[in-house]
């Protein structure tokens, strides 16, 4: 991803998850501080998908619409804070290698990686070894997600 691109995935990003809004500075902020887990997928209209991940605190995924301003002191995991795939390329195995992208830097670090999965995926995310972790343990850090929306952890890779 580069700075060119925000505004392609921003787009995306409201056009995938209407319901969870987030500005343009968010994705902006990700990519300053973090840019090797900022990727996106060219396609010929345009940003046809990204991912986006960053070190945090296990269990202490960032709120919704935040900007960080800096990465988290102490981070000991990965979070996927978006993946993100325009309907019309679904179905295509794209989605894949930004996720496997994502999660070759939480094996680099020896770090877990950890999600908020919306929209009933966590049989998408389980493929890649994620797993759902008891929600008393986020407290109301699920509440903006919604119902349905389960926080999943996989264990660092050695």
């Amino acid at each position: 991803m580069t700075a060119g691109d925000l505004d392609g995935v921003h787009r995306l990003s409201l056009r995938v998850y209407p319901q969870f809004f987030e500005r343009r500075d968010v994705y902006a902020d990700r990519l300053a501080l973090y840019p090797q887990g900022s990727l996106v997928l060219d396609s010929e209209g345009g940003i046809g998908g990204y991912a986006v991940g960053h070190p945090a605190r296990l269990f202490a995924p960032p709120p919704l619409d935040t900007v960080l301003g800096r990465l988290t002191e102490g981070a000991d995991a990965l979070y996927v804070h978006d993946v993100a795939l325009a309907p019309e390329l679904r179905g295509l195995g794209l989605v894949e290698g930004g996720v496997h992208a994502l999660l070759a830097l939480a094996d680099r670090d020896r770090r877990p990686a950890m999600l908020v999965s919306v929209n009933g995926t966590p049989a998408f995310w389980q493929r890649f070894g994620f797993a759902p972790v008891d929600p008393a343990r986020l407290g109301d850090k699920l509440a903006p997600y919604g119902e349905g929306a389960i926080f999943m952890l996989r264990k660092a890779k050695v």
